[in-house]
Protein backbone atom coordinates (compact mmCIF):
# COMPACT_ATOMS: atom_id res chain seq x y z
CA UNK A 1 0.00 0.00 0.00
CA UNK A 2 2.74 2.72 0.95
CA UNK A 3 4.13 1.80 -2.67
CA UNK A 4 0.84 2.73 -4.64
CA UNK A 5 0.74 5.92 -2.31
CA UNK A 6 4.05 6.60 -3.40
CA UNK A 7 3.16 6.32 -6.70
CA UNK A 8 0.32 8.21 -6.46
CA UNK A 9 2.17 10.92 -4.84
CA UNK A 10 4.82 10.83 -7.45
CA UNK A 11 2.39 11.25 -10.01
CA UNK A 12 0.90 14.03 -8.48
CA UNK A 13 3.58 15.91 -7.97
CA UNK A 14 4.80 15.53 -11.78
CA UNK A 15 1.82 16.91 -12.91
CA UNK A 16 2.61 19.93 -10.42
CA UNK A 17 6.18 20.16 -11.68
CA UNK A 18 5.41 20.12 -15.12
CA UNK A 19 2.41 23.24 -15.05
CA UNK A 20 4.92 24.90 -12.78
CA UNK A 21 8.13 24.52 -15.11
CA UNK A 22 6.22 26.08 -18.62
CA UNK A 23 5.52 29.09 -17.08
CA UNK A 24 7.79 31.66 -18.96
CA UNK A 25 9.20 33.68 -15.96
CA UNK A 26 9.79 29.89 -14.06
CA UNK A 27 12.12 29.26 -17.41
CA UNK A 28 13.96 32.32 -17.79
CA UNK A 29 13.61 34.10 -15.08
CA UNK A 30 14.59 37.99 -14.73
CA UNK A 31 16.05 39.00 -18.58
CA UNK A 32 18.53 40.85 -19.66
CA UNK A 33 20.59 42.40 -23.04
CA UNK A 34 23.04 40.91 -24.27
CA UNK A 35 24.35 42.41 -27.14
CA UNK A 36 21.05 43.19 -29.98
CA UNK A 37 19.36 40.29 -27.95
CA UNK A 38 17.34 39.88 -24.77
CA UNK A 39 18.87 36.67 -22.94
CA UNK A 40 17.19 34.71 -20.47
CA UNK A 41 18.86 34.04 -16.59
CA UNK A 42 20.62 30.94 -18.22
CA UNK A 43 22.28 33.03 -21.05
CA UNK A 44 19.91 31.53 -23.85
CA UNK A 45 18.56 34.20 -26.43
CA UNK A 46 14.75 34.55 -25.63
CA UNK A 47 12.26 35.86 -27.48
CA UNK A 48 8.25 36.84 -25.46
CA UNK A 49 5.54 36.14 -27.31
CA UNK A 50 1.80 38.38 -26.14
CA UNK A 51 -0.64 40.53 -26.36
CA UNK A 52 -1.52 44.36 -25.53
CA UNK A 53 -4.71 45.00 -23.45
CA UNK A 54 -6.59 47.97 -25.33
CA UNK A 55 -6.46 51.85 -23.25
CA UNK A 56 -6.67 51.32 -19.76
CA UNK A 57 -9.45 54.32 -19.87
CA UNK A 58 -11.73 53.01 -22.23
CA UNK A 59 -11.17 49.37 -22.02
CA UNK A 60 -10.51 49.21 -17.69
CA UNK A 61 -12.80 45.88 -17.75
CA UNK A 62 -10.26 43.53 -19.63
CA UNK A 63 -7.80 44.82 -16.99
CA UNK A 64 -8.73 41.84 -14.53
CA UNK A 65 -6.97 39.18 -13.09
CA UNK A 66 -9.18 36.43 -15.02
CA UNK A 67 -8.52 37.95 -18.84
CA UNK A 68 -5.05 37.65 -17.39
CA UNK A 69 -5.22 33.91 -16.56
CA UNK A 70 -7.09 32.92 -19.29
CA UNK A 71 -4.68 34.72 -21.83
CA UNK A 72 -1.81 33.15 -20.16
CA UNK A 73 -3.13 29.39 -19.57
CA UNK A 74 -5.01 29.25 -23.05
CA UNK A 75 -3.63 31.67 -25.68
CA UNK A 76 -0.25 30.98 -23.80
CA UNK A 77 1.47 34.49 -23.43
CA UNK A 78 4.61 35.00 -21.95
CA UNK A 79 4.34 38.59 -21.72
CA UNK A 80 1.45 41.15 -21.54
CA UNK A 81 0.90 45.06 -21.92
CA UNK A 82 -0.99 47.31 -20.18
CA UNK A 83 -1.54 50.30 -21.90
CA UNK A 84 -2.00 53.13 -19.53
CA UNK A 85 -3.71 56.02 -21.14
CA UNK A 86 -2.39 59.44 -20.20
CA UNK A 87 -3.63 62.85 -21.13
CA UNK A 88 -6.88 61.72 -22.80
CA UNK A 89 -10.41 61.41 -21.31
CA UNK A 90 -10.31 59.25 -17.79
CA UNK A 91 -6.65 58.91 -18.01
CA UNK A 92 -3.77 59.08 -15.76
CA UNK A 93 -3.89 62.92 -15.84
CA UNK A 94 -7.35 62.82 -14.33
CA UNK A 95 -6.93 59.85 -11.74
CA UNK A 96 -3.56 58.81 -11.14
CA UNK A 97 -4.83 56.75 -8.19
CA UNK A 98 -7.49 54.70 -10.30
CA UNK A 99 -5.02 54.52 -13.32
CA UNK A 100 -2.58 53.35 -11.03
CA UNK A 101 -4.97 50.21 -9.52
CA UNK A 102 -5.80 49.05 -12.65
CA UNK A 103 -2.55 49.00 -13.81
CA UNK A 104 -0.84 47.17 -11.10
CA UNK A 105 -4.20 44.85 -11.26
CA UNK A 106 -2.83 43.43 -14.02
CA UNK A 107 0.94 43.40 -12.57
CA UNK A 108 -0.10 41.44 -9.93
CA UNK A 109 -2.05 39.01 -12.21
CA UNK A 110 0.69 38.53 -14.75
CA UNK A 111 3.45 37.75 -11.60
CA UNK A 112 0.85 35.29 -9.78
CA UNK A 113 0.56 33.48 -13.71
CA UNK A 114 4.66 33.47 -14.20
CA UNK A 115 4.19 35.67 -17.17
CA UNK A 116 6.06 38.69 -17.94
CA UNK A 117 4.21 42.74 -17.65
CA UNK A 118 5.10 45.83 -19.80
CA UNK A 119 3.88 48.66 -17.36
CA UNK A 120 3.36 51.04 -20.85
CA UNK A 121 3.09 54.71 -20.52
CA UNK A 122 1.01 55.19 -23.33
CA UNK A 123 1.21 58.41 -24.95
CA UNK A 124 2.29 60.04 -27.86
CA UNK A 125 3.73 63.26 -25.64
CA UNK A 126 6.71 64.07 -23.89
CA UNK A 127 5.94 64.77 -19.60
CA UNK A 128 8.79 63.98 -17.85
CA UNK A 129 8.28 65.19 -14.57
CA UNK A 130 5.09 63.00 -14.36
CA UNK A 131 6.55 59.68 -15.82
CA UNK A 132 9.29 59.97 -13.41
CA UNK A 133 6.89 59.90 -10.75
CA UNK A 134 5.13 56.81 -12.23
CA UNK A 135 7.61 55.07 -12.62
CA UNK A 136 9.66 55.64 -9.81
CA UNK A 137 6.82 53.98 -7.86
CA UNK A 138 6.15 50.87 -9.95
CA UNK A 139 9.92 50.33 -9.94
CA UNK A 140 9.81 50.65 -5.61
CA UNK A 141 6.76 48.62 -5.61
CA UNK A 142 7.77 45.72 -7.93
CA UNK A 143 12.51 46.00 -8.65
CA UNK A 144 12.26 42.34 -7.14
CA UNK A 145 10.10 41.02 -9.39
CA UNK A 146 11.76 39.53 -12.92
CA UNK A 147 8.22 40.19 -14.05
CA UNK A 148 8.43 43.69 -14.57
CA UNK A 149 8.93 45.61 -17.96
CA UNK A 150 8.87 49.08 -18.38
CA UNK A 151 7.59 50.63 -21.31
CA UNK A 152 8.52 54.64 -20.85
CA UNK A 153 7.75 56.10 -23.82
CA UNK A 154 4.56 54.63 -26.23
CA UNK A 155 4.81 56.36 -29.49
CA UNK A 156 6.33 60.28 -29.63
CA UNK A 157 4.78 61.76 -32.48
CA UNK A 158 6.40 63.52 -35.61
CA UNK A 159 4.91 65.92 -38.20
CA UNK A 160 2.18 66.44 -38.71
CA UNK A 161 0.96 66.96 -35.04
CA UNK A 162 4.51 67.70 -33.57
CA UNK A 163 7.75 67.52 -34.70
CA UNK A 164 9.22 65.73 -31.66
CA UNK A 165 13.07 64.87 -32.29
CA UNK A 166 15.04 62.09 -30.97
CA UNK A 167 17.31 64.46 -28.90
CA UNK A 168 14.31 65.29 -26.82
CA UNK A 169 12.69 61.68 -26.72
CA UNK A 170 16.66 60.55 -25.80
CA UNK A 171 16.95 63.42 -22.82
CA UNK A 172 13.50 62.07 -21.57
CA UNK A 173 14.23 58.88 -21.52
CA UNK A 174 17.60 59.29 -19.63
CA UNK A 175 15.82 60.66 -17.10
CA UNK A 176 12.90 58.42 -16.67
CA UNK A 177 15.58 55.64 -16.63
CA UNK A 178 17.64 57.15 -13.90
CA UNK A 179 13.79 57.04 -12.28
CA UNK A 180 13.37 53.82 -12.39
CA UNK A 181 17.48 52.58 -11.79
CA UNK A 182 17.02 54.19 -8.32
CA UNK A 183 15.25 51.30 -7.21
CA UNK A 184 15.15 48.66 -10.25
CA UNK A 185 19.02 48.36 -11.38
CA UNK A 186 18.53 45.09 -13.31
CA UNK A 187 14.63 44.66 -15.35
CA UNK A 188 14.22 45.56 -18.78
CA UNK A 189 13.17 49.13 -19.68
CA UNK A 190 12.15 49.52 -23.57
CA UNK A 191 12.75 53.20 -24.84
CA UNK A 192 10.47 54.66 -27.36
CA UNK A 193 11.75 56.41 -30.97
CA UNK A 194 10.53 59.07 -33.04
CA UNK A 195 7.67 58.73 -35.76
CA UNK A 196 5.76 56.39 -33.39
CA UNK A 197 8.86 54.15 -32.78
CA UNK A 198 9.42 53.58 -36.10
CA UNK A 199 12.43 55.46 -36.28
CA UNK A 200 14.97 52.70 -34.84
CA UNK A 201 17.64 53.73 -37.74
CA UNK A 202 18.10 56.98 -36.13
CA UNK A 203 18.59 55.59 -32.57
CA UNK A 204 21.27 52.74 -33.78
CA UNK A 205 23.35 56.34 -35.38
CA UNK A 206 22.92 57.49 -31.62
CA UNK A 207 21.71 55.21 -28.70
CA UNK A 208 21.47 55.83 -25.35
CA UNK A 209 24.71 54.58 -23.43
CA UNK A 210 25.82 54.25 -19.76
CA UNK A 211 22.92 51.99 -18.95
CA UNK A 212 22.24 48.40 -18.74
CA UNK A 213 19.35 46.46 -19.65
CA UNK A 214 17.72 49.01 -22.13
CA UNK A 215 15.89 47.82 -25.31
CA UNK A 216 14.50 49.41 -28.37
CA UNK A 217 10.32 49.97 -29.49
CA UNK A 218 9.49 49.18 -32.68
CA UNK A 219 5.85 49.87 -33.27
CA UNK A 220 4.38 48.69 -37.24
CA UNK A 221 1.01 48.14 -38.29
CA UNK A 222 1.77 45.92 -41.49
CA UNK A 223 -0.31 46.88 -44.00
CA UNK A 224 1.40 50.53 -43.97
CA UNK A 225 4.36 49.84 -42.72
CA UNK A 226 6.09 47.20 -44.69
CA UNK A 227 9.08 49.83 -45.69
CA UNK A 228 9.84 50.08 -41.52
CA UNK A 229 11.48 46.96 -41.88
CA UNK A 230 14.36 48.48 -43.91
CA UNK A 231 14.68 50.96 -40.46
CA UNK A 232 14.80 47.73 -38.57
CA UNK A 233 17.36 45.77 -40.35
CA UNK A 234 19.44 48.73 -40.64
CA UNK A 235 18.96 48.62 -36.74
CA UNK A 236 19.68 44.92 -36.46
CA UNK A 237 22.46 45.52 -38.43
CA UNK A 238 24.48 48.08 -36.08
CA UNK A 239 23.62 45.60 -33.12
CA UNK A 240 20.48 47.67 -31.49
CA UNK A 241 18.34 45.68 -29.43
CA UNK A 242 14.74 46.18 -30.60
CA UNK A 243 11.51 44.75 -28.85
CA UNK A 244 8.16 45.09 -31.13
CA UNK A 245 6.04 45.91 -28.70
CA UNK A 246 3.37 47.29 -30.46
CA UNK A 247 1.95 45.85 -34.15
CA UNK A 248 -1.00 44.34 -35.96
CA UNK A 249 -1.51 43.42 -39.73
CA UNK A 250 -3.48 46.12 -40.27
CA UNK A 251 -3.12 49.73 -41.92
CA UNK A 252 -1.55 52.10 -39.18
CA UNK A 253 -4.70 53.79 -37.91
CA UNK A 254 -5.89 50.46 -36.53
CA UNK A 255 -8.50 49.48 -39.32
CA UNK A 256 -8.71 47.93 -42.55
CA UNK A 257 -8.26 44.31 -44.23
CA UNK A 258 -5.42 41.95 -42.29
CA UNK A 259 -2.64 42.00 -44.35
CA UNK A 260 -1.34 38.17 -43.23
CA UNK A 261 1.09 37.94 -46.22
CA UNK A 262 3.24 41.26 -45.10
CA UNK A 263 2.32 40.56 -41.72
CA UNK A 264 3.80 36.86 -42.29
CA UNK A 265 6.99 38.56 -43.79
CA UNK A 266 7.20 40.86 -40.41
CA UNK A 267 7.10 37.19 -38.48
CA UNK A 268 9.69 35.47 -40.42
CA UNK A 269 11.97 38.80 -39.59
CA UNK A 270 11.22 38.84 -35.92
CA UNK A 271 11.54 34.81 -35.83
CA UNK A 272 15.21 34.98 -37.71
CA UNK A 273 16.54 37.99 -34.91
CA UNK A 274 15.08 36.80 -31.84
CA UNK A 275 12.81 39.73 -31.51
CA UNK A 276 10.14 39.87 -29.14
CA UNK A 277 6.63 41.09 -30.16
CA UNK A 278 3.03 41.83 -28.85
CA UNK A 279 0.01 42.19 -30.93
CA UNK A 280 -2.55 44.79 -30.33
CA UNK A 281 -5.02 44.93 -29.29
CA UNK A 282 -7.14 43.38 -26.72
CA UNK A 283 -10.58 45.39 -26.68
CA UNK A 284 -13.93 45.36 -28.29
CA UNK A 285 -13.97 48.81 -30.69
CA UNK A 286 -15.62 48.74 -34.08
CA UNK A 287 -11.92 48.17 -35.90
CA UNK A 288 -10.01 45.54 -37.52
CA UNK A 289 -6.71 45.66 -34.90
CA UNK A 290 -9.09 44.97 -32.07
CA UNK A 291 -9.34 41.39 -31.16
CA UNK A 292 -12.73 40.81 -29.21
CA UNK A 293 -16.69 41.78 -30.12
CA UNK A 294 -18.70 43.73 -28.17
CA UNK A 295 -20.30 40.73 -26.40
CA UNK A 296 -17.16 39.45 -24.98
CA UNK A 297 -16.97 38.15 -21.41
CA UNK A 298 -14.17 40.42 -20.05
CA UNK A 299 -12.74 37.68 -17.95
CA UNK A 300 -11.39 35.51 -20.62
CA UNK A 301 -13.28 32.31 -21.98
CA UNK A 302 -13.81 33.49 -25.29
CA UNK A 303 -15.30 31.39 -27.64
CA UNK A 304 -14.94 31.76 -31.27
CA UNK A 305 -17.91 34.12 -31.77
CA UNK A 306 -16.85 36.55 -29.18
CA UNK A 307 -13.25 36.90 -31.45
CA UNK A 308 -12.58 38.96 -34.64
CA UNK A 309 -10.75 37.84 -37.12
CA UNK A 310 -7.79 39.32 -35.80
CA UNK A 311 -8.83 37.64 -31.93
CA UNK A 312 -8.55 33.98 -33.92
CA UNK A 313 -5.31 35.28 -35.80
CA UNK A 314 -3.77 36.27 -32.76
CA UNK A 315 -4.85 33.19 -30.82
CA UNK A 316 -2.98 31.23 -33.58
CA UNK A 317 0.43 33.54 -33.49
CA UNK A 318 0.92 33.49 -30.15
CA UNK A 319 -1.02 30.00 -29.11
CA UNK A 320 0.27 27.85 -31.96
CA UNK A 321 4.36 27.14 -31.01
CA UNK A 322 4.31 27.95 -27.50
CA UNK A 323 1.28 25.88 -26.90
CA UNK A 324 2.67 22.62 -28.75
CA UNK A 325 5.77 23.17 -26.66
CA UNK A 326 3.80 23.01 -23.63
CA UNK A 327 1.79 20.25 -24.72
CA UNK A 328 4.81 18.53 -25.52
CA UNK A 329 6.46 18.90 -22.04
CA UNK A 330 3.63 18.25 -20.34
CA UNK A 331 3.04 14.74 -22.23
CA UNK A 332 6.63 13.98 -21.66
CA UNK A 333 6.59 14.24 -18.10
CA UNK A 334 3.33 12.22 -17.47
CA UNK A 335 4.49 9.65 -19.78
CA UNK A 336 7.31 9.16 -17.10
CA UNK A 337 5.65 9.38 -14.34
CA UNK A 338 2.91 6.59 -15.69
CA UNK A 339 6.33 4.58 -16.80
CA UNK A 340 7.41 4.77 -12.91
CA UNK A 341 4.41 3.97 -11.78
CA UNK A 342 4.02 1.20 -13.77
CA UNK A 343 7.39 0.22 -12.76
CA UNK A 344 6.62 0.30 -9.00
CA UNK A 345 3.54 -1.57 -9.54
CA UNK A 346 4.93 -4.70 -11.56
CA UNK A 347 7.74 -4.69 -8.80
CA UNK A 348 4.95 -5.18 -6.33
CA UNK A 349 3.04 -7.41 -8.20
CA UNK A 350 6.34 -9.29 -8.77
CA UNK A 351 7.21 -9.86 -4.81
CA UNK A 352 3.86 -10.62 -3.97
Amino acid sequence: MKRYLSAALLLFFACKICVASVRPVDNHGRLRVEGANIVDRNGEKTALKGISLGWHNWWPRFYNPSAVEYLSNRWHISVIRAAMGIEVERGYFENPEKSKAVIRTVIDAAIANGIYVIADWHTHNIYTEQAEAFFSDIAQQYAEYPNIIYEILNEPESKPRRDIKWEEVKEYSVRVIESIRKYDSRNLIIVGSTTCSQDVDIVADDPICGYENIVYSLHFYAASHDYVRNKAEYAVGKGLPLFVSECSPTQNNGDGPLDKKKFSTWLKFMKQNEISFVLWGLYDKEESSAMLKPNADPRGNWSADQLTEMGIYSRQIIGGGTGLTRIIIIAGVLISAVIAVFIIHKRVGHKQ
